[in-house]
């Protein structure tokens, strides 16, 4: 039977875990661009690290996932966290929070303020875009379209 959404958010045993950053790493070039090399440690963390830090931003404010990145690595002393799997579990907790929501559950998880990086929204997102600028909108962000995507318009000023 296919787990759901909220069992995927469940921890495994196996993370937290630090590894020695190599260039055949999927996540290796997002995780270079924060700054990490190869040979650096870098940090795999459990579902709950990236939900503690997503449920910290409130209202008025937004975060990406670099940030939630590069928060994760500097709490395990590392010189990164691997972008992958942070943000399959950004997006896990959506769809957690929307699959609640369905069975008249709530989700302390306010997901849409987590922002890909640059300030982009999430396609990935329960809803996709529209979905994802529909809320952010409701909380009185300005959302530009940029080609196929949307981002949120000087997003910079409102980052935790």
């Amino acid at each position: 039977m296919r787990k759901t959404w909220c069992e995927k958010l469940e921890d495994k045993a196996s993370l937290h875990k630090v590894l020695t950053l190599e260039k055949r790493f999927p996540c290796y070039n997002a995780v270079h661009k924060m700054g990490a090399e190869a040979g650096d440690e870098v940090v795999l963390v459990n579902a709950s690290e990236v939900v503690d830090i997503m449920k910290q931003v409130p209202e008025g404010k937004l975060t990406t996932i670099v940030q939630i990145c590069m928060k994760l690595a500097r709490q395990h002393n590392a010189k990164g966290c691997c972008s992958l799997t942070t943000g399959i579990f950004i997006m896990t907790a959506a769809n957690a929070v929307e699959e609640a929501r369905q069975e008249g559950k709530s989700m302390d998880i306010p997901y849409w303020r987590t922002l890909k990086a640059d300030g982009y929204l999430n396609p990935k997102y329960p809803g996709g875009q529209e979905a994802h600028k529909k809320l952010l909108e409701q909380e009185g962000y300005k959302v530009v379209q940029k080609g196929k995507k949307y981002m949120v318009q000087d997003f910079q000023k409102y980052l935790i």
